[in-house]
Order: C-alpha cells, then sequence, then structure tokens
C-alpha cells in the first residue's frame, strides 16, 4: 500500500497523518485498487476490506473511524458519540479532540484537508471542493476549533492533500464569475481557449486573510488528473472512479 505522509504533521509523534494513493486495495477496475467510498459503486466488500487493510497499516480499529456523507456544504460538526463508521454524518468537515478516532476526508478532486492543533491536541479533516472552498468551509472549520477547542490560529497546522490543480480544472465562465465576485479572481487563469481555476488558491487567500503563516501550512503538490494512475480523479477518469482520502487520528498523549 503506498500512502503519503505530511513532512509538517510528521513531526508530532501523538499524531498519525496519511493520503492515500489508488494503490494497495482489492477493488476492481475502474475502482482499482483501493477505493474508500462506498457510494460510487464499487462492491461493498471489497470497499470494507480495502478500509481494514488501510486500518492495519495505519494501527487503529477500523470501525472506530468517522466518516462523512460529503455534500459539497460548508456544515462543520464535532465529533460526538451518535456517529459511527456505518452511519457517517452528513456534513464537509469533522474535528474532535478525542485520542484514537480516526477522521477521514475522502476526494477525487477535491482538496482533502487534515488540521491539526498541537497546543489543545485538537485535529480536523476538511472537504474543500470548489463549492467548499467558496463557501468559506476551511476558515470556518479554523473557527469551530477554536471555539470547540480553544485552538489558536497562530498554532494550527494544515496540509492540503493531493486534488486537482489549476493546469486540469477548467470551468465555464458562469463559475469564473461566481469567484470574482467572491473575491478571488487571483485564482483565475485564462488562456484565449479557456478558463481554469486552481482552488487551492482561494484557501491559501482565505489562511492569509486570517493571518496564518505561510511556514503553518503544506500541500502535497500533486495533481490527482494529471497524475490518475496514482491516485482518482473525478475529471481524468469521465466521472466513474473511487476516492482516495486523508486520514489523521489523535494519540493518547504520554502520562
Amino acid at each position: 500500500m503506498t500512502l503519503l505522509s505530511s513532512k509538517l504533521l510528521s513531526q508530532y509523534l501523538q499524531i498519525s497523518a496519511h493520503f492515500t494513493t489508488r494503490h494497495g486495495g482489492v477493488s476492481c477496475s475502474p475502482y482499482g485498487t483501493l477505493n474508500l467510498a462506498f457510494h460510487v459503486g464499487d462492491n461493498s466488500q471489497d470497499v470494507l476490506k480495502n478500509h481494514r487493510l488501510l486500518a492495519d497499516m495505519l494501527g487503529y480499529a477500523s470501525k472506530s473511524l468517522i466518516h462523512m456523507r460529503q455534500i459539497h456544504s460548508n456544515t462543520i460538526l464535532p465529533v460526538n458519540p451518535s456517529m459511527n463508521f456505518d452511519s457517517p454524518p452528513q456534513c464537509d468537515a469533522l474535528i474532535t479532540n478525542h485520542t484514537d478516532v480516526p477522521l477521514m476526508v475522502m476526494s477525487a478532486d477535491c482538496t482533502p484537508v487534515l488540521l491539526y492543533d498541537p497546543v489543545n491536541h485538537a485535529i480536523g479533516a476538511v472537504h474543500a471542493g470548489r463549492a467548499g472552498a467558496l463557501n468559506r468551509i476551511l476558515p470556518m472549520t479554523l473557527l469551530a476549533m477554536e471555539k470547540n477547542y480553544g485552538t489558536a490560529l497562530s498554532d494550527i497546522q494544515i496540509v492540503f492533500g493531493p486534488s486537482i490543480q489549476g493546469c486540469c480544472y477548467e470551468i465555464n465562465e458562469t463559475i469564473a464569475y461566481e469567484v470574482k465576485e467572491k473575491g478571488y479572481e487571483e485564482a483565475l487563469m485564462r488562456t484565449k481557449e479557456k478558463v481554469s481555476l486552481d482552488v487551492n488558491a482561494i484557501l491559501y487567500m482565505q489562511l492569509k486573510a486570517l493571518g496564518i503563516a505561510s511556514e503553518q501550512i503544506e500541500s502535497i503538490n500533486q495533481c490527482t488528473a494529471c497524475n490518475s494512475h496514482d491516485f482518482f480523479s473525478y475529471r481524468a477518469d469521465t466521472q466513474h472512479t473511487g476516492r482516495i482520502a486523508g486520514v489523521i487520528f489523535l494519540r493518547p498523549l504520554p502520562s
């Protein structure tokens, strides 16, 4: 199984934080092989096996993981006892300060974001596609961590996982107008033939507006569309594909 680690988060022994690729599972084409999503048409038993393989590799109980029914919203939920692996909450960001509760965000071009507050020992997982970014899902999640766990913006560590980049994300003029109206024209790239969008540029602008220092942010810088042989891509795979994931969980602090 091939996983990607964050240099920024790897320095903290109190957490585990990784992004998956499409390699190392049991799913068949077009979900080959490490698809982690149940809603895309894959065999559910294969998806369960993939989750068990990932859990075994990272060292958590597979059924302790909380994932989401992602809806491209700006809904953020703190983990609560009603949430479980078999009944995922409908939202696009999860936060918690509980140990041994892995959080998962799935994606196939959208940006999966992992968050860690090393002072208050709290984490977050955010699904930030175009709609989520324009609706401020990431800064709202940081403010939710501040409200719930006392997270200071000067402490938060933020990692963007593999996602579609501006080189491959062509959009129409209606979307371009919306992006411009919301104040993110710098994220648009125009040629004579097309207009493209860099979603991560929107996220960076939002973090800068909050005063987040560049040293607190890391991007894996892998385009899922350019590298669809390693990642699932909704666009490159013509919409019929699996999902990679970002996974983060807190280990107990030393006593």
